[in-house]
C-alpha cells in the first residue's frame, strides 16, 4: 500500500513538470525576443539618408535594447553637427530616432560694416554657403568678428547673427554690425624711465597717439597683439645700448569712461648701463683656433653693451664651424655680469650639438605665391645637417621678402630620431600698390606723380612698375620689370623702358626730350655688397633753343643716339634705410657710350653717405659725391650726359647755379655743364625739443664743392667762363616728417662763391603720397 502511494505521487509529479516544463523555456524565449531590437526606424530626416544616420549609431538591430548605448549614439549624432534636435525611444521592438536637421547655409551677408569690408569678414569667419548652419559655429563667427573689429581699434563694435528661412531646409544668415565708435590710444606714458624719454621711447614702439592727422593710420588703435610687440620693441631697444637688468614690469590699456580712449602705460625698470669686459671664444669639442673664430666676432671689449651684436657673432661663429666641417656646432655665450664694474664678460661656448639632419621643408599657407620664391630664401635643402642660425635667417629673408604677415617655422620630428621636418607657414598680403603724390620744389616748382606697382607678379616673385611724374620743369614715364632671381639663379635681371621731356630754358636755353629703354643684371658679392652690369639705348633731341642760347649749346644741338654699358657697386650697412642713424651707403659707377650709337665718352662717379648716432637724437651726416668724364673718338662729351650742380646737389645755389657758363651776349649766361665734379656735406640732425609725435627735426649743414672743366668745343668758345674754384655754403634746415610726406625747408648762403654763380638761399620741397 505504501508503495503504491509513492508511485501514484511519483506518477502525479511526472504529469505535472511534463505540462509546465515546455511554457517555461517558451515564456524565456519570448522575453529574450521582447528586449532585442528588430529594426532601427529613422524619422525627420530630408536630406540626410537614414542609412547614413544608422552609421552614427552604437547599437545596431539584433542587439539588446540598452540605455547606455542609446546614450552614446545620442552623442555621436549630435556631434556630427547635421541635427538640432534628436530623440531615441523605443516602439515596440522598433528602436526610433527621430531627428531635425540643422538647415542649410544659403548666402551670408553682412550688413552695418563700413570700417571693414565685406571680403576681409568673409575670410575671417569658418561658415560659408552650402555649409550645415549650428548655433556654435555662428556664435564662433560672431567672436571672430568682434576679435577683427577690436584689432583695427574699434571696441565698441556689436555683431548680431539673424537667420532668414527659406524653403526646403535652407536660411540665410546676416551678420548685423553696429561698429560704435573708433578707439584710439589717446597717450602713451611710461613710468620708470630715466635714461630715454617718454618721446624716444613713444619713437621706438609701434603703437603711436592719436593726432588730427593720422586719419589713414591704423597706429593709433589700440591692438593686445600690437602691446605685446611694444614691450618686445622696448627690450631690445634696451638691451641694444646696454641695459642688460631692462624689463617690462607691465604694460596696461586702460578704457577712459567715454568708452573711445584708450589710456596705454608701460612700467619699466631700467637698470644700469653695462659694456663688455673680457671677450673670449672657447672652441670646445671644436678644437677650432680660439684666434681665428675671434676675428668673427662683432662684440669688442670696452664698447657699450649690445645684444644685437652678440647675436651676430653667435651667427658669424656658426657659420665659420660650418665651414671648417662642423655642420651642428651650437655656440652659446656664457655672460658674467660684473656688478660693481658695471661691464659683462662674455665667452663664446661652442659644442659640436646633436647630429641631426633636415627630412623635409614643407611650406605652407602661400596661396598665390610659388613655393620655389619662398625656398630660395632658405638656403637649406633636404638632407642638409639642421642649423638653427640658418633656420633663423632663413625667417628673416623670407620676411624681408615683403609679401607675407607673418612667417612661423614649425619643426616636427622626422621618421628616425635623428631627423626633423621643417614646415614654414605663411601668411599671403597685398603686394601691389597704386600711389599718387604731390609736392612743390623750388627746383622744379608744383610737381606731382602717379605710379602703379607689383612686387610679386604672378606668384613669381617679379617686380614690375608704371610711372608717370609730371612738373613744370620735367615730364616722364617710365616701365620697369625685374626678376630678383634670373634663371632660378641669385641673380638679378631687369628691363625698362622710359621717355622723358625736361625743360632748361632757365638753366642753358633749351629743351630736350630723350626716350629710351635697356636692361640690367646683378648679384651679391658679399653680405652687404652687390656689382650690376647695365646696358641702355637711348635716342635724344635737344631743341627749342632760345635766341640767346650759348654756341657751346648749339653744337650739341639735333638728334643723337647713346649706347651705353654700365658697371655699378654698391655697398650698404645702414642700420634704416629710411631714417639711418648708423651705417655707410656707398655706390661707385662708371659707363661707356660707344657701343654703338653716334655718342662717345666714358664717366666714372661715385657717392657715399655716412651716419653716426652721437647722442640720443642726434645723428652726424658725412656725405661725399664726386666724378669725372671726358669724350673719345673724335667726340666731346654731350651736354645732355655731363654734370650739373646746384639745387638739392649743393645748397646756396640754384639748379645748375655752378660750373662752366657762357657769358656771351647780355642775356645768355648759360650753364654748359663740366665734366668733373667733387661736393662733400657736413650735416647734422637733432631733435627741437617739440613732442616726438610732431616728427620736426632741426639741421645745421655745410656743403663744400667744385665743378669745372667745360669739354674742348665749349671751351673753344672765348664767351665760356670755366673756374675749378671752390664753393662753399652753410646753412640751417627744418625737416617735418608730415602726413602729407616729407617737407624739408633749407635756408642757405654761399659763403664762397664764383663771380657767375647763380645763388638761391631758400630751398624747399614737399610731397604726399596717397
Amino acid at each position: 500500500m505504501r508503495y503504491r502511494v509513492v508511485f501514484i505521487g511519483l506518477l502525479a509529479l511526472g504529469l505535472f513538470l511534463s505540462q509546465h516544463i515546455p511554457y517555461v523555456g517558451l515564456t524565456h524565449q519570448a522575453q529574450a525576443q521582447s528586449n532585442s531590437v528588430s529594426r532601427i526606424v529613422v524619422e525627420g530626416n530630408q536630406r540626410i539618408e537614414a542609412e547614413t544616420v544608422r552609421s552614427y549609431m552604437q547599437i545596431r538591430a539584433g542587439d539588446s535594447f540598452s540605455p547606455d548605448l542609446i546614450d552614446e549614439s545620442l552623442q555621436t549624432l549630435f556631434q556630427t553637427g547635421l541635427f538640432s534636435d534628436v530623440r531615441i525611444f523605443r516602439r515596440g521592438s522598433n528602436l526610433v530616432v527621430s531627428v531635425e536637421e540643422n538647415p542649410i547655409i544659403n548666402r551670408i551677408a553682412f550688413e552695418g560694416n563700413s570700417a571693414l569690408k565685406n571680403e576681409a569678414l568673409q575670410k575671417e569667419i569658418d561658415l560659408k554657403p552650402r555649409v550645415v548652419f549650428t548655433r556654435a559655429r555662428v556664435q564662433a563667427d560672431v567672436d571672430r568678428i568682434i576679435t577683427l573689429y577690436r584689432r583695427s581699434g574699434q571696441f565698441n563694435a556689436r555683431v548680431e547673427p539673424k537667420i532668414i528661412r527659406l524653403p526646403q531646409n535652407r536660411i540665410d544668415l546676416v551678420f548685423e554690425i553696429t561698429e560704435g565708435a573708433k578707439t584710439v590710444v589717446q597717450s602713451i606714458s611710461f613710468i620708470g624711465n630715466r635714461k630715454f624719454s617718454d618721446g624716444q621711447l613713444r619713437s621706438v614702439i609701434v603703437t603711436e597717439q592719436t593726432t588730427f592727422w593720422k586719419f589713414w593710420s591704423n597706429a593709433d588703435t589700440y591692438d593686445p597683439d600690437r602691446l605685446n610687440y611694444d614691450k618686445e620693441l622696448l627690450r631690445r631697444h634696451y638691451l641694444k645700448n646696454g641695459y642688460a637688468d631692462f624689463r617690462v614690469l607691465s604694460g596696461t590699456a586702460e578704457l577712459a569712461p567715454n568708452g573711445q580712449d584708450f589710456f596705454l602705460t608701460f612700467s619699466v625698470e631700467e637698470g644700469e648701463q653695462y659694456k663688455f669686459g673680457e671677450i673670449s671664444v672657447n672652441p670646445g669639442q671644436t678644437e677650432l683656433d680660439p684666434q681665428a673664430l675671434m676675428a668673427e666676432v662683432t662684440t669688442f671689449s670696452g664698447e657699450t653693451y649690445d645684444a644685437s651684436k652678440v647675436d651676430k657673432s653667435i651667427e658669424k661663429l656658426t657659420l665659420e664651424a660650418g665651414k671648417r666641417g662642423f655642420a651642428f656646432a651650437q655656440v652659446r655665450p656664457k655672460i658674467e655680469r660684473v656688478a660693481n664694474e658695471l661691464v659683462i664678460n662674455l665667452v663664446y661656448e661652442m659644442n659640436e650639438g646633436p647630429r641631426v639632419y633636415i627630412e623635409r621643408i614643407d611650406i605652407v599657407g602661400n596661396v598665390r605665391t610659388l613655393d620655389k620664391v619662398v625656398r630660395r630664401e632658405i638656403r637649406l635643402v633636404e638632407g642638409d645637417a639642421y642649423n638653427r642660425i640658418l633656420v633663423d635667417r632663413a625667417r628673416r629673408r623670407i620676411t624681408s621678402l615683403d609679401y607675407f604677415e607673418k612667417v612661423d617655422i614649425l619643426e616636427q620630428p622626422g621618421s628616425s630620431p635623428d631627423k626633423v621636418v621643417l614646415i614654414f607657414q605663411v601668411a599671403e598680403k597685398s603686394t601691389g600698390t597704386l600711389n599718387f603724390s604731390a609736392g612743390y620744389s623750388t627746383t622744379e616748382q608744383v610737381l606731382g606723380s602717379v605710379s602703379i606697382s607689383e612686387r610679386n607678379l604672378l606668384g613669381r616673385g617679379y617686380f614690375t612698375s608704371l610711372a608717370t611724374s609730371l612738373s613744370f620743369k620735367r615730364q616722364s614715364v617710365d616701365f620697369s620689370f625685374a626678376d630678383p632671381y634670373f634663371l632660378d639663379q641669385n641673380m638679378s635681371a631687369g628691363v625698362n623702358a622710359f621717355t622723358i621731356e625736361t625743360d632748361q630754358q632757365d638753366e642753358s636755353s633749351f629743351n630736350s626730350r630723350e626716350t629710351g629703354g635697356g636692361f640690367s643684371f646683378g648679384f651679391p658679392i658679399s653680405e652687404n655688397a652687390r656689382l650690376r652690369f647695365s646696358y641702355g639705348f637711348t635716342n635724344r633731341d635737344i631743341k627749342r633753343l632760345g635766341a640767346a642760347a650759348s654756341a657751346a649749346i648749339r653744337v650739341s644741338a639735333g638728334v643723337s643716339n647713346k649706347s651705353q654699358v654700365g658697371v655699378s657697386y654698391t655697398y650698404n650697412t645702414l642700420d634704416n634705410p629710411l631714417a639711418p642713424t648708423q651705417g655707410l651707403r656707398a655706390a661707385l659707377s662708371a659707363d661707356l657710350a660707344g657701343v654703338g650709337g653716334d655718342v662717345f665718352f666714358w664717366r666714372v662717379s661715385g657717392k657715399a653717405s655716412y651716419f653716426h648716432s652721437i647722442t640720443d637724437g642726434v645723428v652726424l651726416n658725412l656725405k661725399g659725391s664726386g666724378g669725372a668724364m671726358d669724350g673719345f673718338n673724335g667726340k666731346f662729351s654731350p651736354v645732355l650726359d655731363r654734370f650739373f650742380k646746384g639745387g638739392n646737389s649743393f645748397r646756396g645755389f640754384e639748379r645748375a647755379g655752378i660750373g662752366p657758363r657762357d657769358t656771351a651776349g647780355a642775356t645768355s649766361n648759360d650753364a654748359v655743364g663740366g665734366q668733373i665734379f667733387a661736393i662733400g656735406t657736413v650735416e647734422t640732425t637733432f631733435p627741437l625739443g617739440l613732442p616726438e609725435a610732431f616728427g620736426v627735426r632741426g639741421a645745421v649743414f655745410t656743403d663744400i664743392g667744385t665743378l669745372f672743366d667745360a669739354p674742348g668745343p665749349a671751351a673753344a668758345f672765348g664767351t665760356v667762363r670755366d673756374s675749378s674754384t671752390l664753393r662753399v655754403s652753410a646753412g640751417v634746415g627744418v625737416l617735418w616728417n608730415s602726413p602729407f610726406g616729407p617737407v624739408r625747408l633749407d635756408y642757405a648762403e654761399a659763403v664762397q662763391k664764383h663771380s657767375l654763380d647763380k645763388t638761391q638761399r631758400i630751398q624747399f620741397s614737399a610731397g604726399a603720397s596717397f
